[in-house]
């Protein structure tokens, strides 16, 4: 599925099963809560800090999925192409960081 597609498919969803969208600040603070719930999980599983035992069965990639509706959602409600946000943030990072990583000492 292309970003374009997934834009599309977010926006059929909302309009035939989720009435309508949240208003954009209502999906900021979901975002929030979200991001929230994948840093939980890779804190606790891939960091230093214990991972309880109810967020054991949590699904890392069911989290990012959740991000990533809800970031669809606010690029939808926004009239963000994330295609077009993405290539030219791409093109972006290309140009400015062409010898910057490799020249980063700390990732030698």
């Amino acid at each position: 599925m292309t970003l374009r597609e997934a834009q599309d498919t977010v926006d059929e969803w909302i309009k035939t099963i989720g009435v309508r969208y949240f208003n954009e600040l209502t999906n900021m603070a979901i975002l929030t809560e979200e991001v929230g719930e994948v840093a939980r999980i890779i804190a606790r599983r891939y960091g230093e800090q214990s991972e309880k035992e109810s967020d054991k069965s949590k699904d890392l990639g069911d989290e990012m999925a959740d991000v990533l509706w809800v970031l669809i959602c606010l690029a939808n409600q926004t009239g963000v192409d994330l295609t077009a946000a993405f290539q030219k943030n791409l093109e972006k990072k290309t140009v400015r960081d062409a010898t910057r990583h490799r020249d980063n000492e700390k990732l030698q």
